[in-house]
């Protein structure tokens, strides 16, 4: 999961080509900790996943 690798990233160490890159990371992180997706279920990723591709057009 996206929120396991950022936690256990050190972002220092991820190649960047532009410092909004690494804030962007810093600020989703930030944003899931705030959303506690730690207590998500497998059900709960799985409908969130199918609700983001519903509407992906893809």
């Amino acid at each position: 999961m996206l929120f396991d690798w950022l936690m256990s990233t050190d972002l220092n160490a991820v190649p960047i080509n532009h410092p909004a890159q690494k804030q962007a990371l810093m600020d989703l992180l930030a944003r899931l900790e705030e959303a506690d997706v730690t207590g998500a279920t497998e059900e709960d990723i799985a409908a969130a996943q199918d609700e983001v591709a519903e509407n992906m057009g893809w």
